[in-house]
């Protein structure tokens, strides 16, 4: 019964390496995770980032709560156990795009130091490039196009971060981007020159 054990998982011995992938990709594969409250600008940055990568022959890949809530996490709620899981899953899928050699752009509330913490002890200190995308309470709720805040000041919305939820700011970040009274294309490129240096070979 040992035997027939080992000889289950032995194939994994056999499999290519991710090593073998990013020169396969001509790049380096990381896990960049944008962190910041709701409206400050992490998705939209994130496609700018997604873009130009692209343009350079860089693979990657968005992960954000528009892609991830309505598939894989789809059964999950926003409790603080399902918010928690719903970390857990992004970053472990993240771990699968980085072990195929693919760069990840994460952009999520996340908001505490715990639960990037979290994701950051699945995915690897090396690996997770945890960037801060700072933006003034009051220029998030200007750019409310979904009504979130509004609802949140009304109450109907409950634990909403920024409002009736606290917003820690990172302990950890490897880049603070202040976006107040800057450009998307201005935001933009100051996170692609910084991440440039970390993934080309």
């Amino acid at each position: 019964m040992k035997e027939e054990h080992n000889n289950i998982y032995s194939v994994f011995d056999e499999l290519l390496q991710r090593e073998d992938k990013q020169v396969l990709l001509k790049q380096r594969s990381k896990v960049i995770w944008m962190t910041g409250l709701s409206g400050s600008g992490k998705t939209t940055i994130a496609k700018y980032l997604e873009r130009k990568l692209h343009d350079q022959g860089f693979l990657t890949q968005v992960l954000d709560g528009d892609n991830v809530r309505t598939g894989i996490n789809n059964n999950l709620g926003f409790s603080e156990e399902d918010r928690t899981e719903n970390i857990r899953r992004i970053s472990e899928v993240s771990k699968l795009f980085l072990n195929c050699g693919v760069i990840t752009i994460n952009s999520f509330v996340s908001p505490t130091n715990a639960i990037r913490k979290q994701a950051r002890d699945i995915i690897g200190k090396e690996d997770f490039l945890e960037i801060f995308i700072d933006t003034p309470l009051e220029v998030c709720e200007s750019r409310d196009v979904k009504g979130l805040y509004a609802k949140a000041r009304k109450g109907e919305i409950k634990d909403f971060t920024g409002i009736s939820a606290p917003f820690e700011k990172p302990d950890n970040a490897v880049l603070t981007v202040q976006t107040k009274n800057k450009t998307i294309e201005e935001s933009g490129e100051e996170l692609l020159q910084f991440i440039l240096k970390k993934i080309n070979i």
